[in-house]
C-alpha cells in the first residue's frame, strides 16, 4: 500500500474509531474481559504445569545392591548404569552413609545400638530419570542388572501420580481451547456490529470504483487498534493480581507449592495474549465484513 493510502487508512481507522467510541468500547471491553479470563486460566495452567514439572522431578529410582554380589558384580553394575542414556543422575549411597542420614530422625532410638557392627542397611544408586514418566520402565529392566537386590521407586503412587497430572494437562489444554474459541466468537460478533454501521459507507464506497482492500485496510487497523487495547489493558490487570497471589504464597510458605516468578509469568502473557488479541481483532474484522464487499 503507498504511502499516502496508508495513511488514509489509519486516519480513517482512528476516526470510526471517535466515531463509534461507545462500540469501540464495548469492543474493547470484550477482548479485555475474554483476554483476562484467558490470562487468568493461563496463569492457573501454567503453574501447575510448574509445579507438576516440579514434583515430577523430585521422583526417583533407589537401586538397593544385593549383600551376597561381589565386588566385581557391583563394578559391573555401577558401569552399567553410567552407561545408559536416559538417566540424569547416579549417585551411589553407602550403608554408612544411609544410616547417618536416619540418624536425626531415629535418634534416642540408636542409644546402645553398635552402628558400625550391627548396620542392617543396605549399598545403593539413586537415579533420577532424563524424562520423569520413563521411571516405571527403566526400573522394570533395572531389576535384571546383575547385583540388583531390591528396585524402588514408590510403586503404586508414581503411577496415579503421573495419571493425575496427565489428566489435569488434558483438562487444562481443553479449556484454553474453548476460551479460545470463544474468544474468537465474541470479537468477531461484536467488531460485525461496528462493520455493519458502516455497511452503507461501503457500498458506495463499492459503487464508485473502490478495491476491496482499499474498503478492507481501515476495518483491518481499527481491529488491530481494538484487539491491541484489549490485549494489553489485561496484562496490567493480571500483573497485580498475580504479584499479590504470588506474595501470598510466599508469606504462607506453603509447603511444595512453588509458583513461577512474575517476571517469567508477565513474559508468558505477552507472548501469548498481545498476538491473540491483535490477531483476533485484524481476524474479526476481515471475517465480518465479507459478505458486505459483496455489491
Amino acid at each position: 500500500m503507498p504511502c499516502n493510502g496508508f495513511t488514509y487508512a489509519w486516519g480513517e481507522a482512528f476516526k470510526s474509531l471517535y466515531r463509534n467510541r461507545w462500540m469501540s468500547i464495548a469492543s474493547v471491553g470484550v477482548v479485555v474481559v475474554t483476554l483476562l479470563m484467558l490470562g487468568t486460566f493461563m496463569m492457573v495452567s501454567l503453574n501447575l504445569a510448574h509445579i507438576t514439572a516440579t514434583v515430577k522431578g523430585q521422583v526417583e529410582i533407589v537401586v538397593y545392591v544385593d549383600e551376597k554380589a561381589t565386588p566385581e558384580q557391583q563394578k559391573q553394575l555401577q558401569t552399567m548404569l553410567e552407561a545408559r542414556t536416559d538417566l540424569a543422575e547416579i549417585r551411589f549411597v553407602s550403608r554408612e552413609e544411609a544410616l547417618e542420614r536416619l540418624q536425626p530422625e531415629l535418634g534416642d532410638f540408636l542409644e546402645g545400638y553398635d552402628i558400625e557392627a550391627e548396620n542392617p542397611l543396605r549399598d545403593s544408586y539413586e537415579l533420577r530419570a532424563i524424562v520423569p514418566e520413563s521411571v516405571i520402565n527403566i526400573a522394570k529392566e533395572l531389576e535384571g542388572y546383575p547385583a540388583v537386590g531390591d528396585v524402588f521407586y514408590g510403586q503404586g503412587v508414581v503411577e496415579k501420580l503421573f495419571n493425575v497430572t496427565r489428566g489435569l494437562q488434558i483438562v487444562a489444554l481443553s479449556l484454553m481451547v474453548l476460551l479460545s474459541i470463544t474468544a474468537v466468537f465474541l470479537i468477531a460478533h461484536t467488531i460485525k456490529l461496528t462493520v455493519y454501521i458502516r455497511s452503507k459507507e461501503i457500498m458506495i464506497m463499492k459503487y464508485v470504483g473502490a478495491t476491496n482492500w482499499f474498503i478492507r485496510w481501515p476495518f483491518i487497523l481499527e481491529g488491530l487498534t481494538l484487539g491491541l487495547l484489549g490485549a494489553i489493558l489485561p496484562l496490567f490487570a493480571l500483573y497485580y493480581i498475580y504479584g499479590l497471589a504470588a506474595s501470598w504464597v510466599t508469606a504462607q510458605n506453603i509447603m511444595f507449592l512453588s509458583l513461577l516468578p512474575v517476571s517469567v509469568m508477565m513474559f508468558e502473557l505477552v507472548k501469548y495474549l498481545v498476538p491473540l488479541g491483535t490477531g483476533l481483532g485484524i481476524l474479526g474484522s476481515s471475517l465480518s465484513m465479507g459478505r458486505f464487499l459483496k455489491v
